[in-house]
């Protein structure tokens, strides 16, 4: 029986549903059934043998849903291996330097170091103006906040090559 693994992931606009469906897509390729659900579809997590929580970030804070269950899997996410990224940052250049260091959230770090993830890791983000609410589009002017597209998808399957085959190392 392969191994069940779950990648769920909080997005506002959607980019980070598509970064947690690349991930999902990449290990299903290495041999594991992959479940991709946003976090609020994700009801147990007893039947998954390992997870992958994403979060799209602003001001750097992980969405609510992302957060909350993380607060509340965290007993459950303990038991497995576990595998956190957050998405955000537009521009070139590395992405914690981008956010002035800045690599996870630190509202949330305590409940990380009692999971203790596998890895945890930050990737380049959408602004896609189109997608934005009036306020949004005054913060993204006055901030200049660079648009378009920055995600780097070689790093982003590189990234879920890796989950895969520690889990592949760990599973003989």
């Amino acid at each position: 029986m392969k191994s069940s693994i779950l990648v769920t992931y909080a997005t506002k606009h959607g980019s980070t549903a598509e970064i947690a469906e690349k991930i999902g897509e990449v290990i299903r390729t290495k041999g594991f059934n992959v479940d991709v659900l946003p976090v609020e579809q994700v009801k147990k997590l007893s039947s998954y043998h390992a997870v992958v929580l994403g979060s799209a970030v602003y001001a750097g804070q992980w969405r609510s849903e992302a957060a909350t269950f993380l607060e509340n899997s965290e007993t459950a996410l303990a038991e497995r291996p576990v595998w956190l990224f957050s998405s955000g940052p537009t521009g070139e250049g590395d992405p914690v330097q981008l956010m002035n260091g800045w690599h996870f959230p630190e509202t949330l770090q305590s409940i990380a170091n009692r999971i203790q993830p596998r890895d945890i890791t930050f990737f380049h983000g959408v602004l896609d103006t189109a997608k934005l609410g009036f306020a949004e589009k005054l913060i993204v002017k006055g901030l200049k906040a660079p648009t378009g597209d920055f995600r780097d998808w070689e790093v982003i399957t590189f990234w879920a090559e890796n989950i895969a085959h520690d889990l592949k190392q760990n599973a003989n």
